[in-house]
């Protein structure tokens, strides 16, 4: 069966119409001088070549068929049923305020965003759900495939309206279970400066229990750096001025998780290290079956059609005289 893709495109057939009422209706100026008698005494031989006529017919198929070939014809022979498997994984970006900390240009957050971008382009057969978390966890995204909108969410969120304090870890945790909750073995993967907290005992004992393997980028410096608040720099209730460094007793719990722990860089591709590794460790999840249809290009052939045609009338070679010269 014949489909057309394009076919908004067959609308220009209609210009055919016209044209073809012109060409039977056409007399040409030296018919209505003289009489058919006289005319064909004094007409010159017109075996040379094809008539006018005719060529004006081959110029409008040759044209059909140019539109045939834009409006894109595929022969449709049905629909097969593909499999389809992929890797889950939740992407969880911290949104506490240590992450407006400028030790990170131009902010830990907007880096971090920036480094979940990166990390889109590399991922294949890889379904991912966002959230983002602080003391709070919000749910970004869903999991889905359609990278092109979590790029669009990513580059619009911001922290302006946001005024959270702290980052509380196993409720991200908790959420990341909830959202993967009839997976064996789920990924989490944190993009985050490592809280204050000191002793993640508690977070570990959950991620065991239910099968959450961790991967961890972090996200600021050892040396640490100060938080911009409006006009000044956000200080403390002594008045001294705030510094926040980079957390990496976090790793222990990506480690003991069986996942891994990578501190940030400026080289574009750091993360991918992190995603070879699950790539090594987890295999694509059966999806089920989706459908797509078996289609073959045609669009070639009238193409080939309209050009014969197009030089014929255009560049045809005389006709061949019959008969000896006397």
């Amino acid at each position: 069966m014949i489909e057309f893709k394009n076919i908004e495109f067959l609308g220009l057939l209609v210009l055919v119409i016209p044209a073809i009422f012109m060409i039977k209706n056409k007399k040409g100026d030296i018919n209505s001088i003289f009489a058919s008698e006289v005319l064909e005494k004094i007409r010159l031989d017109q075996n040379s070549g094809i008539s006018k006529k005719t060529r004006s017919i081959l110029l409008i198929v040759s044209f059909i068929f140019m539109a045939l070939s834009l409006a894109r014809p595929v022969i449709n022979n049905g629909e097969i049923k593909v499999k389809s498997s992929f890797t889950n994984m939740v992407v969880a970006i911290d949104m506490s305020r240590s992450m407006f900390a400028s030790d990170v240009y131009p902010t830990r957050f907007d880096f971090a965003k920036k480094k979940f971008n990166d990390m889109l382009g590399y991922l294949k057969n890889t379904k991912v759900s966002l959230i983002g978390f602080s003391s709070q966890t919000f749910l970004i995204s869903p999991l889905t495939q359609d990278f092109h909108s979590l790029k669009f969410l990513t580059q619009n969120l911001n922290m302006k309206n946001l005024n959270l304090k702290g980052t509380d870890i196993l409720n991200t945790l908790q959420t990341a279970n909830e959202l993967m909750e009839k997976q064996d073995k789920k990924i989490l993967f944190l993009l985050t400066d490592g809280s204050d907290q000191k002793d993640f005992t508690k977070e570990l004992d959950y991620a065991k229990e239910h099968h959450i393997t961790i991967y961890i980028y972090g996200i600021g410096t050892l040396k640490g750096g100060v938080i911009n608040d409006e006009n000044s720099v956000l200080k403390d209730n002594n008045g001294n001025i705030v510094v926040v460094k980079l957390n990496e007793n976090i790793k222990i719990l990506a480690i003991n998780s069986n996942g891994a722990y990578l501190k940030q860089s400026l080289k574009k591709d750091d993360i991918k290290l992190l995603l070879k590794d699950i790539k090594d460790k987890f295999q694509p999840i059966n999806d089920g079956q989706s459908s797509i249809k078996d289609t073959n290009e045609v669009f070639y052939i009238p193409l080939a059609i309209a050009f014969i045609l197009l030089f014929i009338s255009l560049f045809s070679l005389p006709k061949a005289i019959k008969g000896k010269r006397r």
